[in-house]
């Protein structure tokens, strides 16, 4: 039995010669047009691109890499996937890179050496154009793959000295100090902290965050009160379970990040206790759970979309203009506090 023909006799896949026919224009405007050259008018380039989707072309991108020396790809490595915060960021920073004509390979370490040295080794064969280290803490071993092999980072929180590499600085005490202050304001004068891992350099600069918005509030510090977790579910319950045990308990717990506080959330609701009536709770990220919870998390934003943007803006200028002595080196995302369901006035008998 004969097969059945699935498409039309003759049909051909466009290439960029058919592009070119369709767009009444040069093979070459087509080449420029795809590689965003600045040489080819807005009238043309539309014109291109109208081409293309109508013919449904699909350019080869090695192709293109191998005639422009340039692959067009950005990498994002970031240290644990499983935290919401950092598929976020992800996305983010796709959107961005996309929408400017680059494509991306992320990498998730989860704290291991060997996953890091595959990661690394793909990024190279890859010939990424620059790679954004988001780890926000555990960079150390990254670099020690990637500074000698003169590819361009941004890192977070983080400064080295060199001129292939940019740093974004992250303003935690802005959101902190705001999260303390109307704690303080509510009436809550026992805040307790549940701090990230002290491994990680940022956990170790929310903390003294906190400490110095304490200090700037008139309250006093307890060292009892602040507790180093690891920034996970289990690890803001294993915190509030330590908070419990304490003879004087505090009414406020501040969390280093929106994991821990969710953690917290729960184990208060198994230990019978009420949020925000009994204990108030604040987190930091925002994430997109965090408005979902019960009750909904107050919590210190940290901007996904403006941590992605910088870091792409960062790699962007070491790409397309290296040699330019004004490249910006740092920037600076700030933090603010969303209050929501999660934080209220202290228990009326203490």
């Amino acid at each position: 039995m004969a097969r059945k023909e699935t498409s039309k006799a003759g049909a051909k896949t466009p290439d960029i010669r058919t592009v070119a026919a369709l767009a009444k224009v040069s093979i070459a405007t087509v080449s420029r047009t795809i590689n965003n050259s600045p040489a080819v008018s807005e009238r043309l380039a539309k014109r291109v691109w109208q081409a293309i989707e109508q013919l449904n072309y699909f350019p080869n991108t090695h192709a293109r890499s191998l005639v422009s020396g340039r692959s067009r790809i950005l990498g994002i490595l970031v240290e644990n996937i499983t935290n919401p915060f950092f598929p976020e960021l992800i996305q983010s920073f796709e959107e961005i890179a996309v929408a400017h004509g680059y494509e991306i390979l992320v990498s998730s370490t989860n704290g291991d050496p060997a996953v890091l040295a595959t990661c690394v080794r793909r990024m190279l064969e890859r010939k990424v154009e620059g790679v954004a280290v988001l780890s926000f803490g555990a960079e150390e071993p990254v670099l020690d793959q990637l500074t000698h092999r003169d590819i361009p980072m941004v890192l977070a929180e983080f400064r080295l000295d060199d001129p292939k590499v940019s740093t974004i600085l992250l303003d935690y005490s802005t959101g902190i100090h705001a999260a303390v202050q109307h704690l303080a304001d509510l009436g809550h004068t026992r805040i307790a902290f549940l701090a990230g891992p002290h491994k990680l350099h940022s956990a170790i600069t929310r903390e003294n965050d906190f400490r110095a918005a304490i200090q700037d509030s008139g309250l006093t510090i307890q060292k009892k009160w602040i507790i180093e977790c690891d920034h996970t579910l289990k690890g803001g319950m294993v915190g509030f379970s330590q908070l419990q045990e304490l003879g004087t308990r505090p009414t406020a717990i501040l969390c280093s990040n929106d994991m821990t506080a969710i953690g917290v959330l729960r184990a208060a609701y198994m230990a019978g206790l009420r949020v925000p009536d009994d204990v108030s709770v604040v987190g930091l990220d925002d994430i997109d759970f965090a408005e979902f919870t019960l009750p909904p998390l107050t919590t210190i934003r940290l901007s996904r979309t403006d941590l992605a943007r910088s870091a792409f803006d960062a790699l962007r200028q070491q790409a397309e203009d290296p040699n330019n002595p004004k490249i910006q080196r740092e920037y600076l995302v700030s933090t603010s506090l969303v209050v929501r369901g999660s934080t209220g006035a202290p228990p009326a008998s203490l």
